[in-house]
């Protein structure tokens, strides 16, 4: 059963160290655990490695970590949204590890799967592939991609019970549950806490979870908002 905390760094209590790994859910800005990266930036940690799909933006979500300096290197599929994140880059202050977004959603979830790696065919030929282990099957060249375990997984999640059971909503859905399965502690942020989930409705089994909070006054921003513009009366 998953221990309800009274905040995100009440949560995060005697988890946090330098050096360590973290995956964090979410896509774009959608579905990212933001109490508890908060939570993390406030506490001074540093040297991390964060795996994510995406880097935040330059004032919020993983954003606040790299304008800290708390983060030594990125696994990301897409950064194009982060400034700082290209600034770093660019100066040789950040490492970074590409991965195409299909394989690293795989890598993660191969990680909580407990397998070491997996072949495929994405990268072949290009230099996200170099110095990796190449190998044929039926005549097609496929490139080893190694499962991801962190140190810590932060989720956010729509419902949460009081056993730690998660249901995601939509896009948020995309990243969440497998980093919710890679961490050798998860701990979950959700919007509402309810007695009782339909078990068919389940996301995340409450066995991943050791941790939960609810939050209350998500921002939950759009990175880019595109709208149609009103016809003139």
């Amino acid at each position: 059963m998953a221990r309800i905390y009274d905040d995100a760094a009440a949560a995060l209590d005697g988890l946090l160290f330098d050096g360590m790994t973290i995956v964090a859910g979410g896509f774009g800005l959608c579905g990212i655990p933001e109490k508890l990266i908060a939570a993390v930036h406030a506490s001074g940690v540093k040297d991390l490695t964060v795996v994510s799909n995406n880097a935040g933006v330059d004032d919020f979500g993983l954003g606040v970590l790299l304008r800290s300096r708390q983060v030594k290197k990125m696994i990301s599929s897409y950064v194009g949204e982060n400034k700082e994140f290209e600034r770093q880059f660019l100066s040789g202050e950040l490492e970074l590890e590409f991965a195409p977004q299909g394989t690293l959603a795989e890598r993660i979830r191969a990680g909580g799967a407990g397998i070491p790696g997996f072949y495929t065919k994405t990268g072949v030929g290009t230099t996200l592939a170099e110095g990796k282990e190449h190998k044929d099957f039926d005549g097609e060249t496929y490139v080893l991609e190694r499962g991801i375990v962190a140190d810590l997984a932060l989720v956010h999640a729509w419902r949460g019970d009081r056993f730690g059971n998660l249901v995601y909503r939509k896009t948020a859905r995309n990243f969440n549950p497998n980093a919710a399965t890679a961490g050798k502690v998860t701990v979950a942020e959700v919007e509402e806490l309810v007695d009782r989930l339909d078990p068919d409705s389940v996301h995340t089994p409450s066995v991943y979870v050791r941790r939960l909070i609810v939050g209350h006054d998500f921002e939950k921003r759009i990175e880019q908002r595109t709208v149609r513009q009103r016809e003139s009366a």
